[in-house]
């Protein structure tokens, strides 16, 4: 895990403990980046170029550093500002030079416009310290109070190994109970004390004070969008985003023989679209080959009688003045990438996705026991990692690992591409307060279809479009106040959908405020009590000012990009970089600027990846590329679970969860012994639930055997907390 901290102090309190003296108090192992009252490390493993300053000091020009360098001697003055990047950002220098004077005015947004993923920490002066956090929430950023000041860093745990903090079990009930409501999450943390800053926020800290700021805000509903631009500037975002990885240069301490560039090939277009962009990005010539040593066969060095000059060949001897030309080097060929797949049950459909691309080594991976959902209970539960939150990717990294060990050094990935671009089913109600509900038919056409052949003509003709309809209707109309107590009131009376139903029927439940997750079910009296709490006092507060739809989805894809970041702790192999080009702050400001009308179309992400793909040049594809078949995801969790049933036996004997009042242990014990029976049906939500209710309790396990003060030097060793109601 790789993180970044430090801290801002304020005014020193009287009888402050001894360990709070902040010359005794660092990260182990860390990399000073700047020093003095107001340090920040780097730690874990940073590539050189993933770590970038800039200094800018009254009269002098800016200074740009690549890489770790020694702190600087030199004293700040209240004129001084410094910039830190940290990441896979792809600014030139004289970009990120630009960059820093330009945010000595206050502007801030346009530190956050270049290609990459990273986090942004400027300092002006030396009592001012500003932290941005990226508009998806992948590149997050923690505070709590400390020593009179704040303390800052990029992942949640070490903060709280600094401060001592015991865990929330409030706060893992919310996350248990409504994963994608800000109003039961807040800016809390599975750590009492330390805070989270929203996405697209600006964490300042100013004299030892934190303020938070939005620096970006979302175009408006009533702005008039058009498709062809749009289309346009995710075209150019994503295509910036994709060669800006292609072409980093491989890491020279890389000693694992993997590929320097791997993609993901799935059965998913998204993953398709960045395998093929990847494949089409020319490279830079090969560097030619070393020179030969010298006394090795064919090496030729300078002598006396050449004036010391090097010859351009060894002489041949067989004619006079001949010499011995060097083989002429044909074109070598262009770079392969790995595209790997994991086999499924039925035939690998990956290749029709990405036809006639030859930089692409396709690798099909055997999908044993061991690369299966929940193959970690079948050893030491507490074996894995431990991640800085908790999340449903903690049974599933075996199966992640597998991937990422076939990739390359530079892996890239689809990851966040639905939530980017889809059009959520709350989007429907934006439509009715925008005035356009015509444009409603073609999604609820596409809903009614499906519940037609699934489920019958008269639920698919009838049932279907009058529910859907009515919801989007209902939600337009709604108060944000009272959407939220009726939340409550449905959480307190265990009134929590079980994602069964037709299609129609889960669209209308996500037409609403507030929706419970798929583990809510299992949670007990108290916990949900406690969530309803929260959403009860939220809705005190001042209602949101976009719409609905546009407010839920952007919640869906902070999200989706927490669940990513917990794969990249759970499965990240050392020295390997995993890339989301989708979630990236310009391709997320790209896809902004789609029309509700054009996300909601059926089919609409098919539709836009192959415009985009057009747009970059690959004008092979068929017309109906990407809406084939896809394979049965269920079908590996549910013998992940079969497989793995003893070992949930044994982790929920005596669970935490219950132990903390967070589950309603007879109800989970029966739903795990249901997962195993193959003759039981269960719906992909009830299979989430149960993923999010095993990696939650692994989770705590493994926070709890862990040794506290394993990030920092110089504090003391109380007692690890116990879990808190």
């Amino acid at each position: 895990m790789r993180w970044l901290t430090g801290w801002s102090t304020g005014t020193p309190r009287p009888g402050a403990p001894v360990y709070e003296a902040l010359a005794t108090v660092a990260p182990i192992a860390a990399r000073p980046l700047w020093t003095g009252p107001n340090p920040l490390w780097a730690v874990g493993d940073w590539r050189p170029e993933e770590i970038r300053l800039v200094i800018l000091r009254p009269g002098a020009r800016p200074v740009v550093s690549t890489g770790p360098t020694a702190p600087d001697p030199v004293e700040d003055t209240p004129a001084t500002t410094r910039l830190a990047v940290l990441g896979h950002c792809g600014a030139t220098d004289a970009e990120l030079a630009a960059g820093l004077a330009a945010a000595r005015g206050g502007a801030v947004r346009h530190l956050t416009a270049w290609p990459g993923s990273y986090t942004v920490v400027l300092r002006t002066g030396t009592r001012s310290t500003l932290l941005l956090t990226d508009l998806a929430g992948a590149q997050p950023v923690f505070h709590t109070p400390w020593a009179g000041g704040t303390a800052y860093a990029t992942a949640a745990l070490p903060l709280a190994d600094l401060v001592g903090a015991a865990l929330d079990t409030g706060h893992l009930a919310a996350r248990l109970a409504c994963p994608e409501s800000p109003e039961a999450l807040g800016t809390g943390t599975p750590y009492l004390g330390v805070q989270r800053v929203p996405p697209g926020h600006v964490l300042a800290v100013r004299g030892g004070r934190p303020y938070l700021d939005a620096y970006d805000e979302p175009p408006g509903a009533e702005q008039p969008r058009d498709e062809a631009p749009a289309i346009r500037e995710l075209t150019r975002a994503l295509l910036e985003s994709v060669r800006s990885r292609v072409r980093t240069p491989a890491p020279a301490t890389d000693q694992t023989g993997r590929a320097r560039l791997g993609v993901d090939l799935s059965y998913g277009t998204a993953s398709a679209t960045v395998a093929l962009l990847a494949a089409a990005v020319p490279l830079p010539p090969v560097s030619p080959l070393p020179p030969v040593p010298a006394g090795a066969p064919g090496a030729s060095t300078g002598s006396a009688a050449t004036g010391g000059r090097s010859t351009a060949g060894a002489r041949s001897g067989a004619v006079k003045g001949s010499w011995a030309r060097e083989a002429v080097q044909g074109p070598s060929a262009p770079e392969q990438l790995a595209a790997v797949t994991l086999g499924e049950t039925e035939a690998p459909t990956s290749l029709a996705l990405a036809p006639d691309t030859p930089r692409l080594r396709h690798t099909v991976l055997d999908p044993g026991p061991d690369t299966l959902p929940y193959a970690v209970l079948r050893t030491d539960p507490q074996s894995g990692p431990l991640t800085d939150e908790p999340g449903p990717e903690l049974v599933a990294a075996a199966r992640a690992g597998a991937r990422f060990d076939a990739g390359g050094t530079d892996h890239l990935t689809g990851y966040g591409a639905r939530q980017v671009l889809d059009g959520h089913p709350a989007r429907l109600a934006d439509l009715i307060r925008a005035g356009r509900p015509r444009e409603l038919l073609p999604p609820v056409a596409a809903l009614a279809g499906v519940d037609r052949a699934a489920a019958g003509v008269l639920t698919g003709a009838l049932r279907t479009p009058l529910t859907v309809v009515r919801a989007a209707h209902r939600l337009s109309r709604v108060r944000y106040a009272e959407a939220l107590d009726e939340a409550a009131a449905k959480l307190t009376a265990r009134h929590v959908p079980d994602g069964g139903g037709t299609a129609g029927d889960r669209s209308a439940v996500d037409l609403a405020w507030c929706v419970p997750g798929p583990a809510a079910r299992w949670l007990s009296d108290e916990a949900l009590s406690s969530v309803a709490l929260r959403l009860r006092l939220a809705a005190r507060r001042p209602a949101p000012e976009e719409h609905p739809g546009a407010h839920r989805a952007r919640h869906a894809l902070y999200r989706q990009a927490r669940s990513y970041r917990t794969l990249l702790h759970a499965a990240e192999r050392p020295g390997q970089r995993l890339h989301a080009p989708f979630l990236d702050n310009q391709v997320v400001r790209a896809a902004r600027l789609l029309p509700d009308d054009v996300r909601l179309q059926p089919g609409a992400r098919h539709a836009l990846l192959h415009a985009v793909l057009t747009g970059a040049g690959r004008t092979d594809l068929p017309p109906d590329w990407g809406r084939g078949p896809r394979p049965d995801r269920t079908a590996p969790t549910r013998a992940g679970l079969r497989l793995a049933a003893d070992g949930l036996a044994e982790l929920f004997d005596a669970p935490l969860l219950a132990e903390a009042g967070l589950i309603d242990l007879p109800a989970v014990r029966a739903g795990l012994a249901h997962s195993a029976d193959p003759a039981t049906p269960l719906s992909p939500a009830a299979l989430a639930g149960l993923a999010d209710l095993v990696s939650t309790e692994l989770w705590l396990r493994r926070l709890r055997a862990r040794r506290h003060g394993a990030c920092w030097t110089g504090l003391p060793h109380p007692q690890p907390p116990a879990l808190t109601p």
